[in-house]
């Protein structure tokens, strides 16, 4: 395993552009874990539903709070994870929540353009001091709905959110006036490639209209000191449980035997933040 943490380059790299991407992050046998185990979940499958994107197409996903002991819970509790975040937000992080992007072919639909926090600011969290790590499990393309990020964007602030869809997405002025002063990247990705960005980072997708399908696992943190001043359907300070990297080999050697039941699901019902709501 070639990858342990971030360098302090890829730190400052995070801090600079809002977001650090780390090629071959996992390796490919542990990435086809994580993708064989998901796409024969019956229970992923089950709990999955649907956003309207307000463009005519539905994003797929299923989201938990907690992560248990199966495969989803290793990759998000791993070493080399963990570690990282911390280096990015400076101090110790729990799990927030981690969910499945289930962007299937012809029919995924698009994100629009948000940042996190402006979904978690509704939930306590009075700080930005937040971060996410998407992970490939399908290649990501231009033309199966890569994330889009616009690079220095985290440093503008949490910018007002207003309903698209069922999804709320951001100020639209503000992105226009801030794409006039600021690039737009694509980020293509291999399977097991990482991205770290931080929860005030611009980002979007397009619609899949791809052969393939573009599905990826995102896991989100908190820092610690950052604990949700009341309670929400994400979950205030919970001590982070860190496994070593060689557990995501470990979990896979039973088959993809996942207790699911370890995992905390969330209800969709419950999940308000990204449809703009406030009563969460």
């Amino acid at each position: 395993m070639s990858f342990s943490r971030l360098s302090p380059l890829q730190v400052n790299e995070f801090r600079a552009l809002g977001y650090t991407l780390v090629r071959g992050m996992f390796e490919p046998d542990e990435v086809e874990l994580l993708k064989k185990s998901a796409k024969e979940d019956n229970d992923l499958d089950k709990r999955s539903f649907g956003r309207a994107d307000g463009e005519g197409g539905k994003v797929r996903l299923s989201l938990w709070n907690h992560p248990g002991d199966g495969i989803y819970g290793v990759f998000a509790r791993c070493e080399r994870v963990v570690r990282s975040m911390e280096m990015v937000l400076e101090g110790e992080v729990y799990h927030y929540h981690s969910k499945m992007i289930m962007k299937d072919a012809r029919i995924g639909g698009a994100w629009a353009w948000h940042q996190d926090y402006g979904y978690w600011y509704q939930n306590g969290c009075l700080y930005p001091h937040m971060a996410s790590l998407f992970i490939a499990v399908d290649p990501c393309t231009r033309e199966n709905g890569c994330l889009q990020v616009i690079p220095g964007s985290h440093e503008c602030g949490r910018i007002d959110h207003v309903l698209t869809g069922d999804q709320a997405g951001a100020d639209m002025e503000r992105v226009t006036a801030l794409l006039e002063r600021l690039p737009l990247e694509y980020v293509e990705m291999r399977p097991g490639d990482g991205l770290f960005f931080h929860g005030n980072l611009l980002h979007r997708s397009d619609q899949n209209r791809s052969d393939h399908p573009r599905w990826s696992m995102i896991c989100c943190y908190n820092a610690a000191r950052n604990n949700p001043y009341r309670e929400s359907h994400h979950p205030r300070y919970t001590l982070l449980d860190v496994v070593s990297d060689s557990r995501i080999r470990e979990v896979g050697v039973k088959r993809f035997a996942d207790d699911t039941s370890s995992v905390g699901w969330l209800d969709d019902q419950k999940d308000q933040s990204a449809r703009g709501l406030s009563s969460d």
